[in-house]
């Protein structure tokens, strides 16, 4: 049975490297997250069809990774909309802090974008002429937020909840805990009793219950062994890498790696292997994960 969603409201399901979008249409029409930077023209395109000339008067983002967040400039040169980010993100993005907002620890791409106002926990907002609530979502991003409407029983979650798991948890590697906090958030959206889950990524989907115990489960075996979380981080961040770029000489992984802040912090402090030991192991992951495949040298798409 089809899930639904307002008239009002129109998701956009996207392939990585791109989270979905969600539409709000009337008279202030809205856009929660914009994709991924080599994206945006089908962000513009998608946003532009679904308006039909109208203009897009806002943009919000959940969180900032750059796979959320990497369309925000396009749409903001096409539309002049006025954006909100997550109010902890502001000085960053205000001084356009490329180590700070992850961008360049996480070895990813943002083109620099400017914000009018923020969002913070506790917030509510109207979005296709129904209120919203802003939660606090800390797990993949510290400074995530969950957009949920009482009303319908509608929750945005981000990257704090997928079908069948959630979004990395980068913290763990800085240093800082992420284990702890993706517990907490997973009890904040279980007190929801959401009727519809539009995630960050994968299909929008009904059944919350099971969703979260699919996350708790996995929550459970990362908190098991602290270089799990390490080798789940190393592993989509070459596959970010090979998803933006297409293919990549098996000969230049360990390099491509090695300049990846993050994943240096990981080899070093959970994982310790040398260079060519965790590319080797990492192209062997994503191959026999039936994501990528290694030909003549070069790693590919599978």
């Amino acid at each position: 049975m089809a899930l639904r969603l307002p008239a009002t409201m129109r998701v956009f399901e996207r392939g990585w490297l791109s989270s979905n979008n969600v539409l709000f249409t009337g008279p202030h029409s809205a856009l929660v997250d914009s994709g991924y930077v080599t994206h945006a023209a089908q962000t513009l395109a998608l946003v532009d069809h679904a308006l039909e000339g109208r203009p897009l008067a806002r943009l919000l983002n959940t969180h900032l990774h750059s796979d959320h967040c990497g369309g925000n400039a396009a749409l903001q040169a096409r539309y002049r909309c006025h954006t909100l980010i997550p109010a902890a993100e502001a000085d960053k993005v205000r001084a356009w802090d490329e180590d700070a907002l992850s961008f360049r620890s996480t070895g990813q791409q943002c083109p620099r974008f400017a914000f009018d106002g923020a969002l913070a926990a506790g917030d509510t907002i109207e979005l296709g002429g129904l209120p919203w609530q802003a939660l606090a979502a800390p797990g993949p991003d510290p400074h995530a937020l969950l957009l949920y409407c009482a009303a319908e029983g509608i929750l945005i979650s981000g990257d704090a909840l997928w079908e069948n798991g959630f979004g990395v948890l980068f913290p763990e590697l800085a240093g800082e805990p992420g284990l702890r906090e993706q517990a907490a958030t997973l009890e904040l959206i279980d007190s929801l009793h959401a009727r519809v889950v539009i995630p960050g990524h994968g299909a929008i989907f009904g059944d919350a219950a099971q969703a979260l115990a699919r996350a708790r489960s996995r929550l459970d075996y990362l908190a098991q062994d602290p270089r799990r979380t390490a080798q789940n981080a190393v592993k989509v961040m070459l596959q970010f890498l090979l998803l933006e770029r297409r293919q990549v000489a098996l000969a230049a992984v360990p390099q491509l790696l090695a300049s990846i802040p993050l994943v240096e912090r990981a080899r070093l402090q959970y994982l310790g292997m040398e260079h060519a030991e965790l590319a080797d192991w990492a192209v062997r992951a994503l191959v026999r994960a039936g994501a990528a495949r290694a030909d003549g040298g070069v790693l590919l798409l599978a």
